[in-house]
Formats: C-alpha cells, sequence, structure tokens
C-alpha cells in the first residue's frame, strides 16, 4: 500500500495558504486533516504570528499530544513549546484559572469527575437510587452543552420527568458554587460566559489567540462553537477542521448545524474539500461514497485514492452470534495464512480489527478469540484512570489544589482508613452545611467541640494538618527528579501499599494494583518536566512545574486521558469508538437491522437518527485500508428470545458486485489448511535441527 506523499496536494496546499479569511476545511476520511493542520501552524509562524498567538483545539488530550509531536518535528521544539494546543476542555481550565475570579471562582477551583457528579446529583434530589441520579446527570449534561440555565431548562421540560431533572440541576448548581467547584460541561459554558459578560477578559483573549484552529469540527456541540465565535469575534480568522460525513456524537450534544451555521455566521468563509485518500483501496472507498451519498449534503465531495481497486468488500452471512464470532477469528487467521496480494505483509495481530455497534457484543468475540489464542484489547474498556486506587490518589490531589473540595476530602480521609468513622464524618457534615463551611474547614472551627469528642477532633485535625503539610511540599517539589520521592514519601506516610494489602484477597491482584500506583507515580512526576531535549542540535530543556502544578490540571488531563499502547493485539471496538483510527483488516460484524442502524422495538426511526447512524456506517468502512468484511445475522438473539434477523439496509446502500460480494467458505478453509500445513512443516523442522 503506497503511503501519503511527504509533500501536499494541492486541495491541501490552498488549504494552509489560505489565511484572509475564515476557512472550512471538509476534511474526507484518510485525508490527511492533521497534516493540513500543522502546516498551516508553520504558516502562520512563517508569516510572523508568534507561537503564542496560535491555538490548536482538539478533542482528546491523545489527539493534542499527536499534533503537538508533529508540530514539533515541522516547526522545532522551541517554537512549538509555545504554541496552545489542547482539548476545549483543557483551554477552558486555562481561562478560568486566569480570569475564573471574575465569575467569583477562586483559581484553585475544584474540577469533579462523573462518580463525584452522581454524589451532588444523588444529594440535590434526595434520591439513592443511583438509576435516577444518573439520568438527571445525562439529561443536565445535555441542556448544559447546548446552553441552557436552570430557569430555561425548566422552561423547556417536555415532560414531568424533565421538570424535575430542572430543579434538580437548580440545587446542583447551587452546590458546586458552594463547593467552588466545577463539572466537565461548565470547563465550556463557564468561559464562555467570563468572555460574553467581560469585555476586558474578551479582548485579552482575542489579543492572544489570533488564529484558532478546530480538528473534528463536527463534533462541536452548540456551547463549543458559541465559545469559538466569541474568541475569534466577528473579524476573526481561524481554520476549522471537519467532516460532516462523520458527525457521529449527536447522543453526547455534539450538533452538525454548527456546519451549517458557519457561511452565514462568517460570509466570507473559505469551503476547502480535500477529497483525495491517503488510507483506503477504490472498493472501500466506492462502497463508503454509496452509503453516505443516501444522507443530504450540507457541502459536496467524494473520496478517491490512487491505490487502485483492491480486494472487493465481502459480505458473510451468519446463523447466529457465535458462528459470527468463529466466522471473525477464522477471518483474521486466514488472512495471516495466505499473506500474499491484498494481504501482503499481515503478519501482525495488530493489523486487525473488529468493529460493532454497542459494547455488549465483544462478549462472544472475546470468547472466540481467547480460544484461538489470539491476543487482543478492547477499546473503550475500563482506563487506566478510572481504576479505584488511581481515583483515590486524585482526590487527594485535588484536594491540595482546593481544600474546599468536599467529595475530594471524603475520599481522602477515608481512603486509607484513618481512624475517622462514619459518625464522625455525618457530625462534621451537618455542623459544615449549619456554618455554610467547607467539611476542611469546618475541622478548624473552635465550636467543634460542642458536636463531637476531643478523640473524633484530634483525629480530624491530625488529618486536617497532614493535608496541610503536604500541600506545602507539593508545592516547593518542582521538576521530575525532585517529584518522584516527594510523592513515594507521601504513599508511605499514608500506607497506601498495605492499604491495597489488606484489601485484597489475592496478593498478585494487591501487587498489580500497587504496580498501577507506581505507574501513575511516574506518569505526575514526567509532568513536573525539566527533561532535556534535542532540537536541531540545540539542548531545549522543557519547562519545570511543581507537583501542585500538575495537580492543578490533573482532572481534566485524567478525563480526557487515553493510553497509547502499541501492543501487537486484534483491535475490539465500538462504531463511535474507532473514529480517527485505521487498520488494514477490518471486519464489521452485527450489520443487521435493529442493531445498525440501532433502533428498540418500540422506538420511531426518525430522518435524523437514520442519517446519523449512516454516518456511523461510513465511519467504519472507511476505517479499512486493505480489506473488508461486513458480517451479517440469519437469526438473533433478542433477550431471551432467538428472532429470524434482516440484514441491514446500508449493506444494499453499498451497492457490491454480487458475484464478488459474498465470501466464499471454501477460500477461508482453504486459507486455514495451509497455515495448519504451515505450522507443522515449521515443527517437522525443529525436530531435524
Amino acid at each position: 500500500m503506497a503511503e501519503a506523499p511527504s509533500t501536499l496536494n494541492p486541495a491541501q496546499m490552498e488549504a494552509v495558504n489560505h489565511l484572509s479569511s475564515p476557512c472550512l476545511v471538509l476534511a474526507g476520511a484518510g485525508s490527511g486533516k492533521t497534516r493540513v493542520i500543522t502546516h498551516k501552524i508553520g504558516r502562520l509562524l512563517q508569516v510572523g504570528m508568534h507561537p503564542a498567538n496560535i491555538g490548536a483545539i482538539t478533542f482528546t488530550n491523545k489527539a493534542a499530544q499527536e499534533m503537538r509531536e508533529r508540530a514539533k518535528s515541522l516547526v522545532g521544539a522551541k517554537a512549538a513549546k509555545h504554541l496552545v494546543i489542547s482539548t476545549f476542555h483543557s483551554l477552558g481550565v486555562r481561562l478560568l484559572r486566569e480570569d475564573g475570579a471574575r465569575l467569583g471562582l477562586k483559581p484553585q477551583f475544584s474540577i469533579l469527575d462523573s462518580d463525584d457528579v452522581l454524589g451532588l446529583m444523588r444529594e440535590a434530589g434526595g434520591t439513592t437510587d443511583p438509576k435516577i441520579a444518573r439520568g438527571w446527570q445525562w439529561t443536565i449534561s445535555l441542556w448544559k452543552n447546548q446552553g441552557l440555565t436552570p430557569d430555561q431548562a425548566e422552561a423547556a421540560a417536555k415532560d414531568p420527568n424533565e421538570v424535575v431533572a430542572a430543579r434538580v440541576m437548580r440545587l446542583y448548581q447551587e452546590r458546586l458554587s458552594a463547593y467552588q467547584a466545577v463539572d466537565f460541561d461548565d470547563l465550556i459554558s463557564l468561559p464562555l460566559a467570563l468572555l460574553q459578560r467581560d469585555e476586558e477578559a474578551r479582548a485579552k483573549w482575542r489579543k492572544q489567540l489570533r488564529h484558532v484552529l478546530v480538528d473534528e469540527y463536527q463534533d462541536t456541540n452548540a456551547v463549543q462553537y458559541e465559545l469559538l465565535k466569541t474568541i475569534v469575534g466577528e473579524e476573526g480568522v481561524f481554520t476549522a477542521v471537519g467532516d460532516d460525513d462523520q458527525s457521529i456524537y449527536g447522543w453526547r450534544g455534539a450538533t452538525i448545524d454548527n456546519l451549517k451555521r458557519l457561511p452565514n455566521d462568517f460570509p466570507t468563509l473559505k469551503v476547502i474539500p480535500l477529497e483525495q485518500n491517503y488510507r483506503s483501496t477504490g472498493a472501500i472507498l466506492a462502497a463508503a461514497n454509496n452509503v453516505i451519498a443516501l444522507n443530504p449534503k450540507i457541502f459536496q465531495k467524494k473520496l478517491w485514492s490512487e491505490f487502485g481497486e483492491g480486494e472487493p468488500v465481502r459480505v458473510v452471512a451468519c446463523d447466529n452470534e457465535e458462528h459470527e464470532a468463529e466466522r471473525a477469528v477464522a477471518r483474521i487467521q486466514g488472512i495471516r495464512a495466505n499473506a500474499t496480494g491484498a494481504h501482503a505483509g499481515a503478519t501482525d495481530w495488530k493489523d486487525f480489527a473488529i468493529l460493532y455497534r454497542a459494547n455488549h457484543q465483544s462478549k462472544l468475540l472475546e470468547q472466540a478469540l481467547r480460544k484461538a489464542q489470539i491476543p487482543y484489547k478492547v477499546s473503550g474498556g475500563q482506563s487506566f484512570f478510572d481504576r479505584a486506587e488511581i481515583k483515590d490518589l486524585c482526590a487527594w490531589l485535588r484536594l491540595l489544589v482546593n481544600p474546599d473540595d468536599d467529595p475530594a476530602f471524603l475520599r481522602a480521609i477515608t481512603t486509607p482508613k484513618r481512624g475517622v468513622g462514619h459518625t464522625t464524618l455525618a457530625a462534621l457534615g451537618e455542623f459544615s452545611g449549619k456554618w455554610k463551611v467547607s467539611l476542611f474547614e469546618a475541622l478548624f472551627q473552635s465550636s467543634l467541640g460542642t458536636v463531637m469528642s476531643k478523640k473524633a477532633i484530634g483525629s480530624l485535625h491530625e488529618f486536617g494538618r497532614y493535608v496541610n503539610d503536604l500541600e506545602y511540599r507539593a508545592r516547593h517539589t518542582v521538576g521530575a527528579e525532585a517529584a518522584r520521592p516527594m510523592l513515594l514519601e507521601w504513599l508511605t506516610d499514608i500506607g497506601y501499599e498495605k492499604h491495597l494489602h489488606e484489601g485484597e484477597d489475592s496478593e498478585k491482584l494487591a501487587t498489580a494494583r500497587w504496580g498501577n500506583v507506581i505507574d501513575f507515580i511516574d506518569w505526575i512526576a514526567r509532568r513536573c518536566g525539566g527533561e532535556i531535549e534535542n532540537d536541531g542540535g540545540l539542548q531545549v530543556e522543557t519547562e519545570k512545574k511543581s507537583v501542585l502544578d500538575v495537580a492543578q490540571t490533573i482532572s481534566v488531563i485524567l478525563s480526557l486521558a487515553e493510553r497509547s499502547e502499541d501492543q501487537d493485539m486484534v483491535t475490539l471496538s465500538t462504531l463511535h469508538a474507532s473514529k480517527g483510527l485505521e487498520w488494514p483488516h477490518v471486519v464489521l460484524v452485527g450489520v443487521n437491522e435493529g442493531t445498525l442502524p440501532f433502533k428498540r422495538d418500540e422506538e420511531e426511526m426518525t430522518a435524523d437518527r437514520l442519517e446519523e447512524e449512516r454516518r456511523l456506517m461510513y465511519v467504519g468502512i472507511t476505517r479499512a485500508r486493505r480489506t473488508l468484511l461486513v458480517s451479517t445475522l440469519l437469526r438473533q438473539k433478542r433477550g431471551r428470545e432467538v428472532k429470524k434477523a434482516f440484514p441491514s439496509r446500508f449493506i444494499a446502500e453499498m451497492k457490491l458486485d454480487e458475484r464478488t460480494a459474498k465470501e466464499d467458505p471454501r477460500e477461508r478453509l482453504k486459507a486455514l489448511r495451509a497455515e495448519f500445513a504451515a505450522k507443522a512443516a515449521q515443527r517437522g523442522s525443529q525436530g531435524v535441527d
């Protein structure tokens, strides 16, 4: 398979050189959008713009890191160091840390994670049912992403449940304000409110960010779009890079309307489509183009490549889910055994991905892969940063940043246990609520002795003094070399390793969890910086930070963090989690009506829903570079019943040639026999030696 050329193609070059007005780059799948963004950064520097005046916004830390590395290789570490390359949420944190005081926020406010938010929802709504609280959490998040206040949400409520959710939203917001805390959605809405209300702050940030580049623009929600508009201003120049055909996050607030609004809000907008694909063969692109052509177009484009027709897209019908999993595994084994032509060079497990619409579909696939002794990883599984031991330590770090962070206080004081029981904490909570102070502030109040014993107060004071001492050490510990021993000393002080071993029946599991803790400590230390990097022969030292500096940004880093592990494993992934990724060989399973497009029995399939599901199919098809197998079921398990299943309408929409589309099981069997024969010959050869 040919690779993308080192030079830019004409459309990419036009996008890079357009600096006179707002620019929308319609970047089709595999069309080299990241290269366009990094080269445009280089072009802006070339015409004299200072690196600190260029902002590049992405949606994940992984994407931001990749862009930062690419920019560094293109413009050098010295210039790249000053570029503002971040996620929307990280940029929001920066605005609020610097100017949040104008909204009444102190610089060291807390950022609550999903568990903390759920706890506050339950408290605000007066329920112990996590399902009800999660429903409120989801609804309120969508409202915030639409820019609604509690009053506006209540006015817009469609039913009694939403009226209750709007009232919970008001109480929840009051608690956030009292705790000097924000949630993830606030990291966009509060900076927007700041810039809209405060002329001085608005002027400052417009002067700071003279050119903004936004990646994956189609994934922006209403509030993110308004934030972009407010930062750049009516006369501002920016570059939005996105693809209306890959807008698949409507369920979490992203709106394709943001693409429709651009030409109206910015009449001088220049639209440049990138249609040359550097990823897939002609057969795969033809199937993708045929499917997406049925969606109404905002802007016209059609993908093409110079890679030739390639192997036809195949379709296989399976008896049931178990049979489908077996066929997917046989497909992978067959390609590896017959690595010629389109399959040439497919010797690594990481060249393969099995994609599906919903998480539950992975179970039987995992079983089949384990049975065949094929290594695999599940993309979108539990994050390293979601592990209990990592969340424990993050609570401590959040408390150092903001002593008024009550959820962090409660987790830290009870993990590991410090002789402070539930009765004492309940009394402390009641006292802090009565006097409207945080739990940490309450434990030092002179009148606390009226509600609890001297022994209890002594334990609380010991904890409070330790937190203050730890905050002092974290503030004065700067650089990676100093950070690691300081953090290890902290773990020894609180007895965290002992806590892990006492809490696990399995010594092996406790040791593994302690290993995660050490990885986390190393992770923080690296972010304290001070490493020497080579930049074209010059020794450039990265900026050193204190442990407290890193702790101040840790919530948003952890919420968006993704581990980039380049392991030799087959990838199992939902279609949503696969966006932005690619593999030489892809198997797309469960392509049936009701699954893809997804539809519950009682639901009506609206035109908007169908269009988004079609875009999801398009994303799945365009993940494949060399071969694509689409798998459909004849019978499907629905609850406890097995029902007749029907192929997805998207299979017909691909307009495949029936003579080549149907996979021949005999060819797969032939390939498997060849694999077994090769292994037998190898064993025989080893025996002779």
